[in-house]
């Protein structure tokens, strides 16, 4: 049964004054640090001269957040909005949401002794280990459950890892916040989240000498933080095996230990399953403002090819929300494979769509992907698209009208059937009861979600610079209070927008050559 939207309530926040959003020693935090749940969408500006201050005890030595002042606006929000004003996006809007204890999933290395464990992130530029039991960046059911650790390997002697000598027992932690419990009220779901503690051992299995101290580890948290604790704080507790000297955080091999094996969060309106080794989203309330703000931009019935889709999140939202006929995800993750099962498996059985999961690299013939989509959805990692896929996206136009490409593509396909057939077997496909035309049309509609801003913009530029396609809206999302950086929503259609077809009637007009090869990208920063 699909659980009810929650309807988040804007509380009145307290700021003090401050004359710039500079990285300044905060005050000392209150009694009792607010639990504040706020949700704003504004369209982006001059920054407000009241600052909501961070107030974290870590912040001077700490490298997780650059500042504390002025948490819901960035200094950033102010640069995005001129950048796409420059392309015709006059109403870009920049949605903040809680400011306090947003951080639902981190990966914390784990150095110093037994005695006094260091759990935290590395001080900038360095691989020295900062210890943040509380940061106010993190669920407060992640600094309980280091906590719960710290004590731990107090109790049991553990070592922690040793970089320089390659000893130790416990190199890093992961923990990951579930908010989805039924059995609560929904306004107390978010307060009282489990966590899902993946542990990072040094050692190639779970048949090593020190797996002794393994077991006793995840035992003590179970019997602290387990369901018979006086506080139900532990959801599950897993190990990952990894001996490698590199700064790689996981291996390959993980072992299920204790506690729920399906980690679930409901996000998007679908229940999503995310293993320990998925990627998941750090802030799922911003996660899932940005999902429903995405499905508005998607045409009911529409065809979609997600890629870089992970466990599917985003397709799957939409396949749901906007009843499409056929919903692709491309994940080059094979990890992530599991999870879509999983997921898939809890969608409604009057979800009408095609849907399927493939096991395939996005930036290989890209236009084999695009084919018979209407609507693109790319959520690439922080360095951008791959060069081969903005080819493609930047040749669309010229590769539908010539439609011997696509059937010498498909063609090509059909002479390569080791391609094919290892294809079907990394897919994971869910047929629709309807009958839908198959279609080799291409999308008219690219929706691009970037986690970096700089990438981003190069990115834009070069799609825009075909004059392929055009800006048509985009949005900003504070995934990530406390830092420099923002989470864009831009949607992208194809053709000249209405911009540059005044610009092109403008300059046919004065018929002045200089101006017709001036590129869209040529507008300087």
């Amino acid at each position: 049964m699909a659980l009810p939207v929650l309807q988040l309530t804007p509380l009145i926040i307290r700021c003090r004054a401050s004359l710039d959003a500079v990285r300044t020693k905060p005050s000392p935090p209150p009694p009792q640090q607010p639990q504040l749940l706020m949700t704003r969408s504004t369209t982006a500006g001059p920054a407000p001269s009241l600052s909501c201050s961070l107030q974290c005890p870590h912040f001077d030595s700490c490298s997780g957040c650059t500042h504390d002042l002025n948490l819901h606006h960035p200094l950033i929000v102010d640069e995005a909005s001129d950048f796409f004003k420059r392309f015709g996006v006059e109403d870009f809007s920049f949605d903040t949401c809680r400011l306090w204890g947003w951080r639902c999933r981190a990966k914390l290395a784990v150095r110093g002794s037994s005695i006094s464990p260091l759990i935290g992130l590395y001080q900038e530029g360095t691989h020295d280990v900062v210890d943040i039991p509380e940061c106010k960046a993190h669920h407060p059911s992640i600094n309980s459950a280091v906590e719960l650790v710290r004590q731990g390997m107090a109790e049991l002697s553990i070592q922690p890892y040793n970089e320089d000598e390659g000893t130790g027992d416990l190199r890093y932690i992961q923990m990951a916040v579930t908010t989805h419990n039924t059995s609560l009220p929904s306004n107390k779901r978010y307060k009282n989240g489990k966590v899902q503690i993946a542990l990072v051992w040094n050692s190639r299995n779970e048949n090593s000498h020190s797996s002794v101290k393994l077991y006793d580890l995840s035992n003590f948290l179970w019997k602290k933080g387990g369901p018979r604790a006086a506080t139900h704080l532990i959801h599950s507790v897993w190990a990952n095996f990894q001996t490698s000297a590199n700064n790689v955080i996981f291996g390959n091999r993980w072992r299920h230990l204790l506690g729920e094996r399906d980690f679930w969060e409901h996000i998007g309106g679908i229940d999503i399953s995310l293993d320990p080794s998925s990627f998941g989203q750090a802030n799922i309330r911003a996660f899932d403002s940005l999902l429903r703000k995405l499905q508005k931009y998607v045409p009911y019935r529409a065809s979609v090819a997600d890629l870089y889709a992970g466990a599917g999140a985003i397709g799957l939202s939409l396949a749901v929300a906007r009843r499409c006929r056929s919903v692709k995800c491309i994940e080059i993750n094979k990890e992530s494979k599991l999870s879509f099962e999983k997921t898939v498996a809890r969608l409604a059985s009057s979800v009408d769509c095609c849907i399927s999961w493939h096991h395939a690299d996005t930036s290989t013939e890209p236009l084999s992907w695009l084919v018979g989509a209407e609507v693109v959805i790319v959520d690439p990692p922080r360095k951008g698209l791959d060069q081969s896929l903005i080819y493609a996206l930047q040749n669309i136009s010229s590769l539908e009208l010539k439609t011997k490409s696509l059937k010498s593509l498909i063609s090509k396909e059909e002479k390569r059937p080791w391609v094919t057939r290892r294809a079907r077997e990394a897919a994971v496909t869910v047929e629709s009861t309807s009958t839908w035309e198959e279609t080799e049309t291409l999308p008219e509609t690219l929706i691009y979600i970037s986690c970096g801003w700089q990438s981003f913009k190069e990115d834009c530029k070069s799609l825009l610079s075909s004059k392929a396609w055009h800006l048509h809206k985009a949005h900003g999302f504070n995934f990530f209070p406390g830092t420099q950086s923002i989470e864009v929503l831009a949607v992208f259609k194809r053709g000249p927008g209405l911009g540059q077809k005044k610009r092109k009637k403008s300059i046919k007009k004065k018929n002045k050559p200089s101006f017709r090869t001036q590129p869209l990208d040529a507008v300087s920063e």
